[in-house]
């Protein structure tokens, strides 16, 4: 992906080095990609989840940012904050434009750093948890060392594999501003939980689907270079339930999914990167 000296987002808070406290994340709060995957394997394997859930610089600044002059991370961490803060900026753009398409008006969401734990409006949260969105602050929270894991667990590398994760969370925040998260949050109590399963499931399917029609936006910008969607396309898949599942125990149980398959992530992402548009992104059919 083509990005550097290119513009970064001014809604970056960077808490690296800062400790979260707190009391523990609500798991309905929005775990990410990397949250609700780590409490699966660990569930799986007979182990507590809720000790988990207990437990960058960018080339423009302003009031929405906080800067942390007393952490110094490695040069390759600095880069990838640059890096995470230049494709929030283009999430900006993106959904900023396509709302305005649909008469609407975009909020954006700001974009903490942090390392080991972090406080947010839905608790707090260690970075076992990976990448999540809290709707009750509309943030997305990121511990950058996530993307070695996202490299060396999930076999997923690459720039373009980091983008989506970032692109996914900030589907959920889309999610959150058209009322969609509400309705699914809302269910939770109305049914059990292997009911409740198929709806999180068509929720994150559709976060990966916004997070294809922000790639397909960076396509029409040619930003894209050589292997891009591919490494997306990778990152999708890897993170698909039956694979997490099938690494962890040597077999699958689909009542237990709330993410999709991997052949789901992948298709839904593929979809709205061929599409570009909100509309084409119901994966409630209608039922919601």
């Amino acid at each position: 992906m083509e990005w550097k000296g290119r513009k970064a987002s001014r809604n970056v808070e960077d808490r690296r080095g800062q400790s979260g406290g707190g009391g523990a994340m609500k798991v309905g709060g929005g775990l990410g990609i990397g949250g609700i995957v780590i409490v699966i394997i660990i569930m799986l394997m007979g182990g507590d989840p809720g000790s988990l859930l207990n437990g960058g610089s960018t080339t423009e600044t302003s009031q929405t940012q906080t800067a942390n002059n007393s952490y110094q991370g490695t040069a390759e961490e600095e880069e990838r904050a640059d890096f995470v803060s230049v494709v929030l900026a283009d999430t900006e753009q993106v959904w900023g434009e396509v709302f305005r398409k649909n008469g609407m008006t975009y909020r954006n969401p700001k974009l903490v750093l942090f390392t080991d734990s972090v406080q947010s409006a839905c608790g707090t949260a260690n970075s076992a948890v990976g990448p999540f969105y809290c709707p009750g602050d509309e943030k997305l929270y990121i511990d950058l060392d996530f993307y070695d894991e996202l490299n060396r667990q999930f076999n997923a590398p690459g720039d373009f594999a980091m983008a989506y994760v970032v692109a996914h969370e900030v589907g959920h925040h889309v999610q959150n501003l058209l009322g969609t998260s509400g309705k699914v949050d809302n269910l939770r109590r109305k049914l059990s939980e292997k009911e409740y399963n198929k709806y999180s499931v068509k929720l994150e399917l559709q976060a990966d689907y916004y997070a294809g029609v922000w790639a397909h936006y960076e396509q029409g910008q040619n930003l894209l270079e050589q292997g891009d969607l591919d490494e997306a396309l990778t990152a999708a898949s890897a993170v698909g339930d039956d694979s997490i599942q099938l690494q962890s125990r040597g077999y699958v149980v689909p009542d237990s999914f709330t993410h999709g398959t991997s052949e789901q992530r992948k298709s839904w992402f593929y979809k709205g990167f061929q599409n570009g548009t909100i509309e084409g992104g119901d994966t409630f059919g209608g039922s919601l």
